[in-house]
């Protein structure tokens, strides 16, 4: 840094010392200003502060008057239930809602302390307030003595009182007051915020300044540096700058050569990664229905345990009872294993193989099959005269397609009827009703005769897992099935229903502008109760086999059980006898929810504990509706039963005790 002497003043100074005698000065200028800035900044936020601190006491007061209003209303709500029924808690909430009306009065003192505004309507309410107090003893004296006609006179006596339109009045007054200054502080507030964000702006302005000068300071410096550099420097820099150059030059291609060793690589697994593209779709779709077959298969599993569980503890003293229990886990394993399959099937690892196919030839070629499928019941008609065009499609896949959607016609004609498999092309515009793609299809429908569906069932008909079958004759896979793979095809599928008259199903797949390869021929294919003792147990559960398995569960327990299938039932149940301790429930189940159901009875009847039992943990991972009540995982053995029905009633206790606190 250059230094100035008298005589260099007196010789002039050189352009770079006044150009750098100049960033000084400025930056000694900006930096005042931004002290400035700072202070004006700290006190612009310090009156914000202070303007919100005002608006808040409004919003408290405000919240304190309908407070006071609301408790004493409450109270004489209260009382006149007490005079009237006599009940003593009713009485004790009388007097609890007017101690909390005189806390919330000399909390509305302190907060209206040195207004003088409000001071006068706050110490009327202190004077009046007594008075209306004593109005109402003489009610609760006589309620007091169970002379109910005395205490109701007096009630209405005290009803017709003026201190009753005084007090709202006065609250409502004090309400007014406090919306008025509330105007007034939020306007103080907004412009202080202004204010504040002017002066932050300005600071911002002001830091921007700053690093330019910095920039050019550093820049001057640089100069300098440079002009009084000789040339021995400069000739030593420039050596050393080529020796950096060329060890960068090795360095960039050592780089080059790396990206290219990657590169290489990259192409060698694009080609696996293509041929896994397939497979991957295929699986993601598989892991998103995994969680409903989980569900299903929970409840099979939920009767094997129970029945295991419950032929252990009679083996010993009374064995004669084992065989129902080991006949019924074994019914249970059994379909838990035929739905495994089913699964394995649906998820096998295979990737889609398209080619060019001709439906209709297709089509045809399933005649045999579908004939020894469908039964002679069941009367085949196929309709291919419209249909030339080829399609781009797995051939596989569409028959394994049409093949379900035939088995499903078979189920909703009850094995009797007709079915018809027409093919055609067709032409789509963008007029289409169905929202489908405009441009060339090939239609593949699938008619039947059957019992057909309403709207709200062929809205859900294509949701994975969702059947209008009985328990244990359907999964819900196969029309899922199809919509997925008929998406993967980039087609669409369109339903078609009339109840009592019959459904149509169409596949529409788009024309592929080639040549259709040659089809190959077709091949056929303890827990202790909060009084002790036992419990009285409502037990809600669709499932039949798992009904009766935690039934005998909680019989073993020694627990009183009364069991029905649906909500509707227990609420039925409920209106008739609610002498129950705890409510057991599922949570899927048809018609209404197991917390749809809690949901309805948690104001009638609350002290009534819950338990929740699922076989599907995403119901319980992905919702709010199971806060507060105990979760049970369906496979359980009765000592987990045990357990959670003793945490069901330990986390009721608490509630209880809690509210009365409260």
């Amino acid at each position: 840094m250059a230094t100035f002497s008298p005589d260099a003043l007196k010789r002039g100074l050189s352009p770079v010392a006044w150009r750098m005698l100049a960033a000084f000065s400025l930056g000694l200028t900006a930096l005042a200003l931004l002290a400035a800035v700072v202070m004006m900044v700290a006190r612009s936020n310090a009156a914000r502060d202070a303007a919100l601190v005002r608006e808040q006491h409004s919003w408290d007061v405000m919240v304190l008057t309908r407070s006071l209003d609301a408790s004493l209303a409450r109270a004489e709500s209260a009382l006149g239930r007490y005079v009237l029924s006599g009940d003593r808690k009713t009485g004790t909430i009388y007097s609890d809602e007017w101690r909390l009306a005189r806390i919330q009065l000399r909390q509305l003192v302190r907060l209206t302390r040195g207004q003088p505004d409000q001071q006068p309507l706050v110490d009327r309410l202190v004077h009046i307030l007594p008075e209306r107090e004593q109005e109402l003893a003489g009610a609760v004296t006589y309620a007091n003595m169970r002379k109910g006609m005395n205490a109701i006179s007096l009630y209405y006596r005290a009803g017709e009182s003026p201190n009753v339109r005084i007090i709202a009045d006065t609250l409502e007054q004090i309400a007014t007051n406090e919306r008025g200054h509330l105007g007034q502080r939020s306007e103080a507030t907004f412009f202080s915020a202004e204010r504040a964000n002017g002066f932050a702006t300005l600071l911002s302005v002001l830091g921007v300044l700053l690093v330019c000068l910095a920039i050019m300071l550093g820049w001057l410096v640089a100069v300098a540096a440079v002009q009084r550099a000789n040339a021995a420097v400069l000739a030593d820099a420039e050596a050393d700058r080529a020796t950096a150059l060329e060890t960068a030059v090795a360095e960039r291609t050592r780089e080059l050569q790396e990206s290219n060793e990657r590169l290489r690589e990259e192409s060698a697994t694009r080609a696996r990664a293509e041929a896994q593209l397939a497979q991957a779709q295929k699986m993601e779709a598989v892991g998103q229905l995994t969680g409903g077959i989980a569900h299903d298969f929970n409840n099979m599993l939920a009767v094997v345990v129970g029945g295991l569980d419950l032929a252990r503890r009679k083996l010993a003293h009374r064995p004669a009872e084992v065989g129902p229990h080991l006949d019924g886990a074994m019914e249970g394993a059994d379909r838990a294993a035929a739905l495994t399959r089913r699964l394995l099937s649906f998820a096998r690892a295979e990737p889609l193989l398209p080619d060019a196919v001709l439906p209709a030839r297709l089509v045809v070629g399933l005649d045999l099959l579908l004939d020894r499928t469908l039964g002679e019941r069941i009367s085949v008609h196929m309709d291919v005269a419209n249909a030339n065009w080829p399609i781009w499609a797995d051939p596989h896949q569409l028959e394994n397609a049409i093949l379900n959607l035939a088995v499903n016609a078979r189920d909703a004609m009850d094995g009797t009827g007709r079915l018809d498999v027409a093919v055609a092309d067709v032409t789509i515009g963008a007029d289409d009703p169905h929202s489908i793609t405009p441009g060339d299809y090939v239609r593949i429908s699938v008619t039947d005769t059957g019992c057909g569906m309403p709207p709200e069932v062929v809205e859900r008909a294509f949701e994975p897992f969702f059947t209008t079958k009985p328990a244990g004759k359907g999964t819900g896979l196969g029309l899922s099935q199809i919509f997925g793979f008929v998406r993967q095809s980039h087609g669409d599928v369109r339903v078609e229903s009339t109840v009592g008259v019959g459904t149509t199903i169409s596949l529409y797949l788009p024309r592929h502008h080639g040549a259709a390869r040659r089809q190959p021929a077709l091949e056929a294919a303890p827990p202790p109760r909060r009084g002790g003792g036992s419990l009285s147990i409502l037990l809600v559960e669709d499932d039949p086999r798992v009904q009766a398995s935690t039934r005998a569960g909680l019989a073993e327990l020694g627990h009183h059980v009364r069991a029905c299938s649906s909500g509707t039932e227990a609420l039925a149940i409920l209106a008739e006898a609610s002498e129950f301790d705890l409510l057991l429930t599922d949570v899927m189940m048809p018609g209404m929810t197991g917390p749809e159901l809690v949901a309805m009875i948690a104001q009638d009847y609350p002290r009534i504990a819950t338990l929740f039992v699922t076989g599907y943990v995403g119901e319980a991972g992905q919702t709010d509706d199971f806060t507060g009540h105990e979760v049970l995982r369906k496979p359980f053995t009765i000592s987990a039963l045990g357990n959670a029905l003793a945490k069901a009633m330990n986390r009721q206790g608490e509630s209880s005790s809690d509210s009365a606190a409260a």
